[in-house]
């Protein structure tokens, strides 16, 4: 389970196809996955993130990367 942060997705996100390619593909530690012809988060992978932006790039505000810690 994820201890630093979350992804949200919002919903309009699902369709998008050529987003959510993107967001599967831009994420260098495969934070984001298709199951189903949906994009997801890969759990597992949460604590990976090195909050680079690239997804928020990809998607805007459709994407947001929660900080469950504080600085």
């Amino acid at each position: 389970m994820a201890m630093f942060i979350r992804v949200d997705i919002d919903e309009s996100v699902q369709a998008d196809e050529a987003l959510k390619k993107s967001l599967v593909e831009v994420c260098p530690v495969d934070i984001f996955a298709l199951d189903g012809g949906r994009v997801v988060t890969l759990d597992a992978n949460l604590d990976e993130c090195t909050l680079c932006d690239l997804c928020i790039q990809a998607a805007g505000d459709r994407v947001q990367v929660v900080k469950l810690y504080r600085e």
